[in-house]
């Protein structure tokens, strides 16, 4: 859960995000790394004086257009890894298809027979003590721990997006259209997300909300909602 002092990325609870936020770290350094030899090259040239063999220099310039093409290089290959991860969805234990309306989610569980609900926000006049306020919802999806969970994600009325940052999910939701998603918690807890598209003046207050547990936790949960 991020908080008010929090500057990075929140605690990663998949393989995916683990790998964003190594890649994001990734990026940074190389960026202070370039930010830092223009700068020490911006000083010396303000503190010396310039003479012919730096104006007219065909080693530097030589250097300088090859030395951007390998730092390309060495941030193309990890972001293109990561990409086609994320997009690789291999034979999921679960599938769950998540619906937007204006201002809510329906949840369907497609490999039980009857398992589905819709998913309001609490408001703030009914949110018990101690959760969180425009982040909880009546009915939380529920997910076994460490197994693959495909999320197909799709709209009944007006563009939206299905995010949950500390999983590193984030699919549009389009009427009509059929997107897919995947993900594998790594940990038991209960991760945060909203509604990431502007779909309508509440669009915010479509919070989302994934519950990760043991199986035999999801497989009780699973018994008593579709009895």
């Amino acid at each position: 859960m991020a908080n008010h002092s929090q500057l990075g990325f929140q605690d990663a609870s998949s393989p995916i995000m683990e790998e964003l936020v190594e890649f994001h770290d990734h990026a940074l350094m190389v960026a202070l790394a370039i930010c830092s030899l223009v700068l020490y090259l911006l000083t010396l040239m303000l503190m010396e004086k310039l003479s012919s063999n730096t104006v007219d220099a065909q080693e530097v310039e030589l250097i300088w257009t090859i030395l951007p093409a390998i730092v390309l290089i060495l941030l193309a290959l990890p972001s293109l890894q990561i990409l086609y991860m994320m997009d690789e969805i291999d034979e999921p234990d679960l599938t769950l298809k998540a619906i937007g309306h204006q201002w809510y989610w329906t949840y369907e569980y497609t490999d039980f027979k009857d398992l589905s609900f819709d998913s309001y926000m609490i408001p703030t006049t009914d949110l018990p003590q101690g959760h969180f306020r425009l982040l909880e919802v009546d009915h939380r999806i529920v997910v076994p721990m460490e197994s693959p969970i495909r999320v197909i994600v799709t709209a009944d009325d007006v563009l939206h997006s299905w995010a949950v940052p500390t999983l590193g999910v984030k699919t549009d939701a389009i009427p009509g259209r059929l997107n897919q998603t995947s993900f594998i918690t790594t940990r038991p807890g209960i991760f945060y997300g909203q509604c990431s598209e502007i779909c309508g003046a509440n669009h915010s207050y479509m919070p989302i909300v994934v519950e990760s547990t043991p199986l035999k936790h999801f497989e009780a949960w699973s018994t008593l909602l579709s009895s």
